[in-house]
């Protein structure tokens, strides 16, 4: 319960950090794209700061987390980050929610029930043993490059959404990361936690993947991006949960219910991030009508 309790929190937080990173990238011009500086550029926007603030909040989050429950069970939760906030959001502005959001926020609900409920994650160890990491790097890397390179060849959404991509699969290997990690200050207190490479690389995956989140977001719309986000953070950390830390999903013809909760995600995600909520520009609340 612990595990899950901060999932959603992460989930929260990381959503809300998404809307106010999109708010700021349109304000950058296309010319700094995959620049340094292009964070420049960021850091003097105070949404952007808000955002990364969220960012943060997330990040400790997110770490009881994995310290708390297997990957496969924590990184797909996140998939509820969108509609979520998008709630939250109309709440906090007083505007009415429309019909699309509510159905946008029940198929991804939806699917996230169907999808746990028939893969039944769970199981596996705490900790990455012997030299796994080693070809999961390798693979890892490969993917980034491959991606990367076949977002600058295109532009508009396709970049977007290559790069998000791109992004989902370093928030995966930060996930991945940052479970093992936490692992080490379980066996051994701080000074295991501090002296293992794991740490230090969890904070370079995250960087990198923000790096990118913040060019998918300039290159294209947020509809591009969130649906890769969402659903390739969540399957890539189920991959690295089954390869790296031995936790187990339901194959078989289970498989087929689980195409059906990720169709349902995906759905949800594409109308969820249509929305004007998605956009930062609510429509205003409709007046009432003066009676003569």
């Amino acid at each position: 319960m612990i595990a899950v309790l901060f999932a959603v929190l992460t989930a929260l937080s990381n959503g809300s950090a998404s809307v106010l990173q999109r708010r700021a990238a349109l304000d950058v011009p296309q010319t700094e794209a995959m620049r340094v500086s292009l964070i420049g550029h960021l850091l003097r926007q105070k949404v952007w700061l808000a955002g990364i603030a969220l960012v943060i909040v997330a990040a400790v989050c997110q770490a009881v987390a994995l310290a708390t429950g297997p990957i496969a069970v924590v990184q797909p939760i996140f998939v509820i980050e969108l509609p979520a906030t998008l709630l939250l959001a109309g709440l906090m502005m007083r505007v009415r929610v429309p019909r699309t959001v509510w159905l946008g926020v029940a198929a991804v609900t939806a699917g996230l029930a169907l999808g746990m409920a028939t893969a039944a994650p769970g199981g596996g160890s705490d900790s990455v043993h012997g030299a796994a990491w080693v070809p999961a790097l390798i693979l890892t890397g490969v993917c980034e490059a491959l991606l990367i390179a076949a977002a600058l060849a295109t532009r508009g959404n396709l970049r977007a959404a290559l790069l998000a991509t791109a992004a989902a699969v370093g928030y995966a290997l930060t996930a991945a990361l940052m479970k093992d990690a936490m692992a080490r200050l379980d066996a051994g207190g701080a000074g295991a936690l501090f002296s293992s490479w794991q740490l230090y690389a969890t904070a370079v995956a995250g960087v990198g993947a923000l790096f990118l989140l913040q060019n998918a977001l300039q290159a294209g719309t947020l509809v591009a991006v969130q649906p890769c986000l969402t659903l390739g953070d969540a399957l890539i950390s189920v991959l690295y949960g089954v390869t790296l830390f031995g936790e187990e999903v339901r194959t078989g013809w289970w498989v087929l219910p689980e195409l059906l909760a990720l169709g349902l995600i995906a759905a949800g995600c594409v109308e969820l991030a249509r929305s004007p909520l998605a956009a930062g520009n609510p429509a205003a609340p409709a007046r009432a009508r003066r009676v003569d």
